[in-house]
């Protein structure tokens, strides 16, 4: 899905509103998610994506993420106007779903699942994530391939091959020759 904005920037500066003088003025869909993003200009390979999504899925699917709008569900039952409601059983998707999502996040471990949840689940930018974890601008990207190459190792997500690195490595073995 594309939602098309049109941003306006000045100095590197995102501003509000039309383009003009002095200002350049750029398209930005705002239906895009960071990590899909990072896939559309070469940033993460497939793997790293593929990997991504499906921690997302686990998360949207175990219904992790804070509500906004209200429960249309189920009715408040008991035998009063004021009666406590029943709490609602999660069904067995959601159950299953978060269990994958906590081995998966298990998995990359303490130091690289902040930037998981963030990019991936929060949405977050990388600059944002970034400047949330009090890390250097640019390192989030390196943190963040690591943590997709961790997850992508849970997950059992064959390495694509590579055949022009094949041929031009050397091994130790032949350095030492």
């Amino acid at each position: 899905m594309r939602e098309l904005v049109e941003r306006g920037f000045e100095d590197g500066m995102p501003t509000n509103g039309k383009a003009r003088a002095g200002r350049r003025s750029v398209q930005v869909n705002i239906a895009e998610s960071p990590l899909s993003w990072l896939r559309a200009r070469g940033l993460i390979d497939e793997r790293h994506y593929a990997a991504g999504e499906r921690l997302r899925g686990d998360y949207e699917t175990a219904s992790l993420g804070p509500r906004v709008t209200m429960r249309w569900g189920e009715s408040p039952t008991g035998s009063g106007r004021r009666a406590a409601p029943q709490a609602i059983d999660p069904t067995l998707a959601q159950i299953a779903a978060k269990r994958r999502f906590e081995a998966a996040v298990a998995a990359a471990g303490p130091g690289l699942s902040d930037i998981l949840w963030r990019v991936i689940c929060a949405d977050e930018r990388l600059p944002d994530a970034e400047k949330a974890l009090g890390w250097p601008a640019r390192a989030g990207r390196l943190v963040l391939t690591l943590a997709l190459d961790r997850l992508a190792v849970h997950y059992r997500l064959a390495r694509p091959a590579h055949p022009e690195r094949g041929s031009g490595c050397r091994s130790s073995r032949s350095r030492s020759a």
